[in-house]
């Protein structure tokens, strides 16, 4: 399971896809002008979620 952290306040996070029951695992999404985003996706239905934010700022998520 994807375990995103705060830099600022070292808060965590884990997520889940609630339709299929199924732990979220990172990965990177590159945008069509080539920018990378961390996110967050479920393997089983493929949904995909951005980075969860906290004290102003992303989330990481170590792969």
């Amino acid at each position: 399971m994807a375990t995103y952290r705060c830099g600022v306040c070292n808060m965590g996070v884990d997520a889940s896809c609630t339709d299929c029951k199924e732990a979220l695992v990172n990965d990177n999404l590159t945008l069509g002008d080539g920018t990378v985003v961390q996110i967050s996706k479920c393997p089983k239905c493929e949904g995909k979620i951005k980075s969860p934010m906290c004290c102003g700022a992303d989330m990481s998520c170590t792969v």
